[in-house]
């Protein structure tokens, strides 16, 4: 039985409308699991040290957060979180540390490392692409674990009050880029 063009033409329009289809599924499937973590986790508000004359320099970070899944494509690997911490204000003043804790890693596991960084056979970073959000990245060639991989991030105010305060000996943003995530911790009074 011969196949005519416009039958041929048929399936080929037929098969791309299925794989449009599931794409749109996986991206609904997704989206519900990504709005699902954040319900479980979020921001943490603590006061941190105290700022000039007494003022509270409020410093916020997140949970661990391990990704439901990760969206993308080999060599460009990511995931989002809601982080309504990472105002306007402090990504554009202030000072955003992101962290990450590898299973794999040869560290056993046992060391945290600040973003960027190079561990398990790849690149790990994160970026904020629009407010009140960051993304986790890696490019890695196959998908990375949804287990065992936890990421979080410390954003301190630009404010004068914060940045200038005593205890933390006027610090610039690159003095905690440089710092240990345990003696970043430490300085801000964040539980590990």
């Amino acid at each position: 039985m011969a196949i005519g063009f416009a039958e041929i033409r048929f399936h080929a329009v037929l098969k791309k409308q299925i794989m449009y289809d599931m794409k749109t599924k996986i991206i609904i499937l997704f989206l519900f699991a990504a709005f699902s973590t954040l319900v479980f986790t979020g921001c943490s508000k603590d006061a941190g040290p105290a700022g000039l004359d007494g003022q509270n320099a409020t410093v916020y970070y997140s949970d661990w957060v391990t990704p439901s899944a990760w969206l993308g494509a080999s060599g460009d690997w990511y995931f989002d979180v809601k982080a309504p911490d990472l105002t306007t204000d402090i990504v554009e003043n202030g000072v955003v540390l992101a962290y990450v804790w590898l299973s794999g890693d040869i560290y056993e596991g046992t060391s945290v490392r600040p973003l960027p960084a190079y561990a398990v056979g790849a690149n790990w970073s994160f970026l904020i692409h629009e407010y009140e959000s960051i993304e986790f990245t890696s490019d890695m060639v196959s998908e990375p674990a949804t287990t065992g991989n936890k990421f979080r991030f410390i954003a301190i105010p630009g404010t004068i009050p914060t940045l200038k305060s005593a205890k933390l000996n006027n610090k610039s943003a690159q003095d905690f880029r440089s710092m240990s995530y345990k003696d970043v911790c430490k300085l801000l009074n964040i539980p590990e």
